[in-house]
């Protein structure tokens, strides 16, 4: 069974987080959402999301896929975190998937990864994503690093990681049990 880490601080984007969250457990995954420095996360439109389990309990090596939320105030509180940058790092270099949206970007910048790799971010913090290879789609996949722009594309990206581990088959029906 495919297994996702999902770090939650105060002030993700709701939309975010649970739309990959609930559509990875759709396609019949384990997905654990890990607070950063407590249980309750107040996110960024004041929505109380409830973690799985704090970050400090969880041992990351131990999943299959990162993913990380954007939201500003939650993006600088990941990219601030050695315990993320540390984990973004070693997942990239153990050729596990990588996915980062909106302003998380960011945090795969700060992390080092996006060296030679095309990706896409939000609008707003375009001028931050210090890469050559930018691009301006909902969805960009460069090997096993998967970027998406923002809250509208969560659907999108949820989908293609899907597709990436699991086949468009698995994809077109977790899509189809939604009516998307």
């Amino acid at each position: 069974m495919t297994t996702v880490l999902v770090p939650l601080a105060d002030g993700v984007e709701e939309i975010e987080a649970v739309i990959p969250i609930d559509m990875f457990r759709r396609a019949g995954w384990m997905v654990v959402s890990a607070g950063m420095t407590g249980e309750i996360i107040r996110a960024s439109r004041d929505v109380r999301l409830v973690a799985d389990k704090l970050w400090k309990d969880i041992v990351p090596s131990s999943f299959d896929i990162l993913l990380l939320p954007g939201g500003s105030k939650g993006t600088e509180f990941l990219a601030a975190s050695n315990a993320i940058i540390e984990s973004v790092t070693n997942f990239f270099n153990e050729d596990k998937i990588v996915a980062a949206i909106c302003a998380a970007p960011l945090i795969l910048q700060k992390a080092g990864i996006m060296k030679g790799k095309k990706a896409t971010c939000h609008p707003a913090v375009r001028k931050d994503l210090n890469i050559p290879q930018y691009v301006e789609a909902p969805v960009v996949v460069d090997g096993k690093i998967v970027t998406s722009m923002g809250a509208g594309t969560a659907f999108e990206f949820s989908l293609t990681i899907i597709e990436m581990v699991d086949g468009s088959a698995k994809a077109d029906e977790v899509a189809s049990g939604i009516v998307l």
